[in-house]
């Protein structure tokens, strides 16, 4: 029989840790500590109350904690002293049958990491799916958190006890994450299609209308079907469309969705998590055979990233009418034109104008993505509602100075573009700051025609500023192009710059926003509110109806855009099921 939160929360002190013997290795006081939450609302309560226990800690008791934990195919594992917990885990990673290049190999890690941090190398070496890790994972793992800062590298090791704590709390629990699990094999099965190029190297990469851009919508549709919509398409632009029809016919429709391309070599998780989530909750509707009284339309958009042309947001903002027709005559590298693309792909230019949505036949929009970035998972929590998406305005620029001979100009009498660029990157962090949210980034940066003995006449920059509201963002540039201006009159240059791109900030609808907080409530987890400093579908659809994102946690310190890129099934599963309470939340009010 499988521990209840009842059980857990009934409990006397001493019998509740008792119950939660082995969750930590070797170490009660960490429930002992959470019970003062009692009771819980959830196991994700619980796992948190774990949580905030281990951060409440000395740095002292945290050093323990991870000593206390074996080496991986340590001398405890050849002795077979590991604890039972242990023993389940390597085995399930094969730790328990290397061969003896790969046992010297983790040896040699073993002591470099030792040396290096003082404490144990520490993996959840059962993984983000719960199934293990495999052996190239593990080293691979290994070798390139041995470049970490020692401080991060502390809170890696915590991130992944309290990885290895959950998926025992799953087992004692006897947990139910087949929603989760479902979710993350859709993801991995979906990443077998990559672009030529990148298959042969291992990268994933899925770009606008090619052919493993094309397997993924087949995919996609065919999955759809099987979880029971009423209707699947694909459309004008390539989006693919799934409708679960509503319990009347005049119904008014709850759109969601998210993008199934990519970056070039990117994750596979940004902009799919926000297809299979929804998904998953229409499969469970049809399973139940129930209908909710509005449609539901999941749309997984053609196009995001803006990587084959220069066309972003190109699926979503195709069905609020933002269709350039001048994109048609853009090239890719290859030379292809996008009308040629899509031709190819059997679609209809004279279509794309019937695709647009009339907003009147929508309640909104909500839409849940991988949070990347790393705030949720240092602050250990699955789940953050976002209240805003950022605003953002680019600029390329160019300072101009004086090209002059490196040993014979006096440091009182240089013109140098590339220490005013630099000044201006430092300002441009130091500005950005001051307001916690806003962001500022000089992310290209190149010297034309430099030389390692030359003062740089010409530096050339970009500039990239967003914050959550409108004000604040043009606040921030008005302070950083003066600060520019500044910088250039006192060091004797001149510049040049040009704005490339502007984007208004997207704040949620407050009533969806409380949906989402709702939702994540309801599952006993802390609200956690943040802006999103990525653009996202969402974006657009803001234009013309109401919209609310749910961010989902990342591990590898929630690293996006990099084939690191991941999240648990645990995370998954939570964010299934504050979907579905958001379904139900919204069937409620809609019936009254």
């Amino acid at each position: 029989m499988s521990l209840t939160i009842a059980q857990l929360n009934a409990a006397v002190p001493a019998e509740a840790v008792a119950l939660l013997d082995g969750i930590y290795e070797h170490s009660p006081w960490i429930a002992q500590r959470a019970l003062a939450a009692r009771p819980f609302r959830s196991l994700a309560h619980l796992k948190h109350a774990l949580v905030q226990a281990l951060a409440a800690s000395s740095a002292e008791e945290k050093i323990g904690l991870i000593r206390a934990h074996p080496e991986l195919a340590g001398k405890a594992m050849v002795s077979k002293t590991l604890t039972a917990e242990s023993t389940n885990e390597q085995s399930k990673a094969g730790l328990t049958d290397c061969t003896p290049e790969e046992f010297a190999k983790i040896q040699k890690l073993n002591a470099d990491y030792n040396a290096k941090f003082g404490f144990p190398f520490i993996l959840a070496v059962r993984g983000p799916r719960g199934t293990g890790l495999s052996k190239r994972e593990i080293i691979d793992t290994f070798e390139r958190r041995l470049f970490n800062h020692p401080e991060f590298e502390l809170g890696e090791a915590l991130r992944n006890i309290h990885r290895i704590a959950e998926i025992r709390l799953d087992d004692k629990f006897g947990a139910d994450i087949s929603l989760g699990n479902d979710v993350w094999d859709w993801h991995e099965a979906l990443s077998a299609h990559t672009d030529p190029g990148y298959a042969e190297k291992g990268q994933l990469t899925v770009t606008y209308l090619t052919d493993a851009h094309r397997a993924c919508a087949q995919q996609i549709s065919s999955w759809m079907r099987d979880c029971g919509f009423d209707s699947v398409h694909i459309d004008a632009v390539g989006n693919v469309v799934g409708r679960y029809e509503g319990a009347t016919p005049d119904a008014k429709t709850l759109l969601t969705g998210s993008h199934y391309d990519t970056v070039r070599n990117g994750g596979k998780y940004d902009g799919r998590l926000g297809i299979f989530v929804p998904m998953a909750c229409v499969r469970e509707l049809k399973r139940q055979g129930r209908r909710l009284p509005f449609a539901f339309e999941v749309v997984g958009f053609a196009e995001e990233e803006g990587q084959r042309y220069k066309a972003t947001f190109l699926g979503s903002g195709a069905l609020i009418g933002h269709f350039d027709p001048r994109w048609l005559d853009q090239k890719d590298a290859n030379g292809i034109t996008m009308r040629e693309a899509m031709k190819h792909a059997g679609l209809d230019e004279a279509d794309i104008p019937k695709i647009q949505r009339d907003p009147a036949r929508y309640l909104g929009f909500v839409e849940v993505h991988i949070e990347q970035g790393p705030v949720l998972t240092e602050l250990d929590l699955p789940l953050g509602i976002v209240t805003a998406i950022n605003g953002g305005v680019r600029y390329v620029g160019e300072i101009i100075g004086t090209a002059s001979h490196a040993g014979t100009t006096p440091m009182d009498r240089r013109r140098d573009a590339a220490a005013a660029v630099a000044e201006l990157i430092l300002y441009t962090e130091q500005r950005a700051a001051k307001d916690g949210d806003s962001v500022g980034t000089v992310g290209m940066l190149e010297v034309p025609s430099g030389s390692i003995n030359v003062v740089p006449g010409r530096c050339k920059f970009s500039l990239d500023m967003r914050a959550p509201n409108n004000a604040q963002r043009d606040a921030l540039t008005a302070d950083v192009l003066a600060e520019l201006k500044a910088i250039c009159a006192r060091r004797g240059v001149r510049y040049e710059i040009e704005e490339s791109m502007r984007a208004s900030a997207a704040p949620s609808a407050p009533a969806w926003q409380q949906r989402w907080e709702r939702a994540v409530d309801a599952l006993g987890i802390p609200l956690f509110r943040m802006p999103s400093g990525a653009g996202h579908d969402a974006m657009k659809l803001h234009e013309v109806m109401p919209q609310a994102m749910l961010f989902v946690r990342g591990i590898n310190s929630g690293i996006s855009h990099n084939p690191l890129e991941s999240s648990t099934n645990d995370d998954i599963q939570l964010a299934v099921e504050a979907f579905q309470h958001l379904l139900n939340d919204l069937a409620t009010e809609q019936a009254h």
